[in-house]
């Protein structure tokens, strides 16, 4: 039987800050997991439990364990960034020097070439915003005018919502690609452009994750994706993988719309695909309850996911590589609706792996060298 990795990435999922991060605006008392824990009184997590995740930090319901039977520990962000493709890039190797660009308000210069492209006449927003009050804000005007929602956050992001009960949701597409195109001609450096379709539901603007769509900028250089699709071998990204890497790598992928369908995805990849890296983003922890600072539902999702655990590792095989671990950090603790800027946990298991400490790494790329040593030194 042939070796696999499945690399599943909780979104946002940091467990304490790095040392710069008062140069993006957070605490260092920032840590996602941990304060989360803390604030529910206790995490009910069984089987990160029993791979060692107690082991890492102090994380409150989560005990200690003198039989891991995984291996755990922590890596830091080598990469300038907090944000979902710097964290993901890093992880499959490449890290960033530069740091993509934030705004409080994109040039009109930009906002000007958007409108002429798109001939949607005009725009509402354009300033930094929480994505499920700006539509409650401007659905009326929407609603009535046509006119594209433009907002972004602390993040690298220029995200369009549209109602589409009123515009079409391949023309929401059209304006993404459009406003991608016209990032990439200038010297913008915005990570990621994002569709926010929405629709109101009960008389409530509510935002439809399934549609959902993310136009990155494309990696400048080749990642441990690409060295394994040059050597023959099929990767399969499931939820926003293949929009991080814009299909750079990437052999085979599925969207999502949620957490449980990515899960469910995944477990059944795991039973009946056949590629070499199956490679998981679930991203209702960041979208749904890191940003809007819900940590009774962040808790939630983590529990969930910790279930899904079980049959998971029920279904992997004696040459399967399990690798748990986040791309950044999104306190739901803290103040604001931005990601935090923090190391995160990484877990790995195997039946055979002999478990304990891997201590703390210096860049997420620990998670690519074993990725490498697992799938490519026997070749």
């Amino acid at each position: 039987m042939k070796k696999r990795a499945i690399v599943i990435v909780i979104d946002s999922m940091g467990i304490g800050a790095m040392k710069d991060a008062g140069e993006y605006g957070d605490s260092l008392k920032c840590n996602t997991l941990c304060n989360l824990a803390k604030a529910n009184g206790g995490l009910n997590v069984p089987v990160l439990e029993s791979l060692g995740l107690g082991n890492i930090r102090t994380i409150t319901g989560v005990s200690k364990t003198k039989t891991p039977k995984g291996q755990y520990g922590v890596m830091k962000m080598k990469s300038k960034g907090k944000d979902t493709t710097t964290g993901h890039w890093e992880l499959m190797g490449l890290v960033l020097d530069k740091p993509f660009k934030t705004y409080k308000k994109f040039p009109d210069e930009l906002i000007n070439k958007f409108i002429e492209k798109t001939e949607c006449k005009n725009i509402l927003g354009n300033k930094p915003a929480s994505g499920t009050k700006i539509i409650e804000e401007y659905n009326d005007v929407h609603t009535r005018s046509k006119f594209p929602i433009i907002y972004t956050s602390a993040d690298s992001v220029f995200q369009i919502a549209a109602n589409i009960d009123v515009i079409k949701l391949e023309t929401l597409y059209k304006w993404c690609e459009i406003a991608r195109e016209l990032l990439d001609e200038g010297d913008y450096r915005v990570s990621r452009v994002i569709a926010r379709p929405y629709n109101v539901t009960g008389g409530v603007p509510t935002r439809i994750g399934k549609f959902r769509h993310d136009y990155s900028i494309k990696p400048p250089a080749d990642t441990i994706l690409n060295v394994l699709e040059q050597n023959g071998y099929s990767v399969y990204g499931i939820g926003k993988i293949n929009d991080i890497f814009v299909g750079s790598g990437i052999t085979k992928f599925t969207p999502t719309g949620s957490n449980i369908e990515g899960l469910d995805i995944t477990l059944d990849a795991i039973r009946n695909d056949n590629s070499d890296l199956i490679f998981t983003n679930l991203v209702d922890t960041d979208m749904l309850y890191g940003h809007r600072r819900d940590y009774k539902g962040y808790a939630r999702a983590i529990e969930t996911i910790d279930k899904y655990l079980v049959n998971i590792m029920n279904a992997l095989n004696e040459d399967d590589l399990l690798i748990i671990t986040a791309d950044h950090g999104c306190d739901p603790t803290y103040k604001g609706s931005d990601h935090t800027r923090e190391m995160v946990p990484v877990i790995l298991y195997n039946r055979n792996l002999n478990p304990g400490n891997v201590g703390i790494k210096e860049s997420y790329t620990y998670v690519t060298e074993r990725i490498k040593d697992w799938l490519l030194s026997h070749k």
